[in-house]
């Protein structure tokens, strides 16, 4: 996913205002944001996505990313965007407490399963290793997607055009096999998981649960505070997954709460 500004990209200063509000608490001079035009929406039908995109570029990048990042941004290569579709706000930005994050027992059996894995964190550097593994995943499970299509070029592209904290955690079993990989971005207040895919011919181990789980305890010994998932979406198969995490908490007007919290919830 590439953004550029420009044509009828370009928004208007006003909306611009309301949608980034103060309390959002973001450093960037208002001038560095702009709005895409609506495009069909890939998660729920019928419906039009509309974007906030900002350059990361320029200096202090990762501490106004980190900012980004609790206002519910998202990144793309050297862009940060939210969702600001008019009349719809079904995309929730969602985090893990990694304080407060206790097994069930779905997760206790994807962890015990999963004993013989292990994680390595590794500078953010493409391999074929990781993009044959990378193309499996998109055929199997995103075959109708634009990333179904990507190649070498444009994985490399993905994971190591980023001008913020990238690493990529590789997972791999008692053989030394490449099963799974996450890249992440490095905050000052957790992680966020950019992207996660894995071996899917593998389906009893649930290896997208598990990269999550890993993630929470690579937290956990570093003493960072959050996992950030990106959007749950109740209407979109996909994304509603991630309700299913322990200590999940969702971003609403008034900041982060509970998710499980009645709506409008501080």
């Amino acid at each position: 996913m590439k953004f550029k500004p420009g044509g009828n990209d370009q928004p208007n200063r006003d909306r611009l205002r309301r949608e980034t509000s103060a309390s959002d608490g973001l450093a960037a001079p208002l001038q560095q944001f702009f709005a895409t035009s609506p495009v069909a929406c890939p998660y729920v039908p019928a419906r039009a996505e509309r974007k906030l995109i900002v350059d990361l570029g320029g200096r202090g990048t990762a501490p106004f990313y980190d900012d980004l990042s609790r206002a519910g941004f998202r990144r793309s290569h050297r862009f940060a965007y939210r969702p600001v579709c008019r009349a719809c706000s079904s995309c929730v930005p969602v985090r893990i407490a990694v304080d407060r994050f206790a097994h069930t027992r779905s997760t206790r059996r994807i962890r015990n399963v999963n004993r013989d894995l292990r994680v390595d964190l590794a500078a953010a550097r493409a391999t074929l290793e990781q993009f044959h593994l990378f193309s499996a995943y998109q055929r199997a499970r995103h075959g109708d997607s634009e990333m179904a299509s990507m190649n070498f070029g444009d994985y490399r592209g993905m994971v190591e055009d980023s001008p913020v904290r990238t690493k990529i955690a590789e997972v791999r079993d008692g053989s030394n096999i490449l099963v799974a990989a996450s890249l992440i971005d490095l905050l000052d207040d957790g992680v966020s998981a950019v992207y996660s895919f894995f071996d899917p011919r593998q389906d009893k181990r649930s290896l997208g649960t598990w990269s999550i789980l890993a993630l929470v305890e690579e937290c956990r010994r570093d003493r960072r505070p959050y996992v950030y998932l990106g959007y749950w979406i109740a209407d979109s198969p996909k994304m509603a997954y991630k309700s299913r995490f322990p200590a999940l908490e969702r971003l609403t007007p008034t900041g982060w709460t509970d998710f499980s919290a009645p709506a409008g919830a501080g």
